[in-house]
């Protein structure tokens, strides 16, 4: 049985629940290696951001680089993480946490992004599921780097699903409009995993009880106590979860894209993000690109962005399942 190509993966996140579950799938995946995790504000403080990246990899007894990254947006203000959703340590208060020896690499996210960058041009992958500003960063300290990575998949934004956080934006980009429009403009490979598709793929809460049951290991012990935090917060907005607990599992569609990208449907278009007034954060897709509007910032030159509109739900739904069930996880070093 042959082995399968792996991809050389920076994960930027902001753990976050649903970038643990991401975090989780992307250790247990045999296609992908991961090369290092960049840290930013959004779901908790840059802080707490690279202190959970630690812990939850420590948990599973990887050593994996992390870094921390920006605090705050380019030019809003900043948003208070959202406690009641992710809870105040952002793994839903977890309480008492095992000690870990693991420390932060000294460099920036954004320096570590275009350090990994160059030792290894054309084979780095960006699975960014937070705010954008590390990557918008690095785009500023090397601009070569849309010619340096293999490509950059962003959980965030939204087209035609009503947003999250107004009701046309999504939380990552609307925490940091800026930088996600320089992002979707900098002339990469880029795919946008939004909440068209992420509002379809709702992952049962009893699944993460049945991953913990298999392994018996602090590691799920940890993401099923998160996960029954956040489903608990989708089960009072959502009547289909309340019936049945569980929770959208945003950011690790972002990883099942570059896994499986056969279960998406695509549109490749150009897309801008609306950076001030009612609609700041919203993302806007060009779906006539044939026309030349006056508008300025919508010249046919735009770079385009795979959209992700369908998802195969039921399948996203087991390959996730298969790949957590499967032997991944390693003892903790400091037991």
């Amino acid at each position: 049985m042959s082995t399968p190509t792996r991809n050389k993966v920076i994960y930027d996140t902001d753990p976050g629940v649903d970038d643990a579950m991401a975090l989780y799938y992307a250790l247990a995946h045999p296609a992908i290696d991961l090369v290092g995790i960049t840290t930013t504000f959004g779901n908790v403080t840059v802080e707490q951001a690279a202190t959970n990246a630690l812990y939850l990899t420590a948990l599973a007894g990887r050593n994996i680089p992390v870094t921390r990254g920006v605090a705050t947006p380019w030019v809003k203000s900043p948003e208070a993480p959202p406690a009641h959703i992710h809870g105040a340590d952002g793994l839903g208060n977890l309480g008492a946490r095992r000690k870990v020896d693991a420390v932060l690499d000294p460099r920036s996210s954004a320096q570590f992004i275009v350090d990994m960058a160059r030792a290894h041009p054309g084979e780095i992958t960006l699975v960014a599921v937070g705010p954008l500003g590390n990557l918008s960063l690095a785009l500023q300290m090397e601009p070569q780097l849309p010619n340096l990575v293999r490509e950059v998949i962003v959980m965030g934004g939204t087209v035609m699903e009503p947003g999250n956080v107004s009701p046309v934006a999504e939380a990552n980009i609307w925490n940091d409009p800026h930088a996600a429009d320089r992002v979707f403009t900098a002339g990469w490979k880029i795919t946008m995993v939004g909440l068209d598709v992420t509002h379809r793929v709702v992952v049962l809460l009893s699944l993460f009880r049945q991953i913990a049951d298999r392994h018996q290991h602090p590691a799920t012990d940890a993401l099923h106590h998160a996960v029954d935090f956040y489903a608990r917060f989708y089960s009072g907005l959502y009547q289909h979860i309340a019936a049945t607990p569980g929770c959208f599992a945003h950011d690790l569609l972002a990883f099942l894209f570059l896994t499986h990208p056969a279960l998406f449907e695509i549109e490749t278009k150009a897309v801008r993000v609306a950076t001030e007034g009612f609609a700041q954060g919203q993302t806007i897709m060009n779906r006539r690109d044939f026309i030349d509007y006056p508008h300025p910032g919508w010249g046919k030159g735009q770079p385009r962005t795979q959209v992700c509109l369908k998802v195969d739900a039921q399948a996203c739904v087991r390959v996730f399942e298969e790949t957590l069930m499967g032997d991944w996880l390693r003892p903790l070093t400091n037991d």
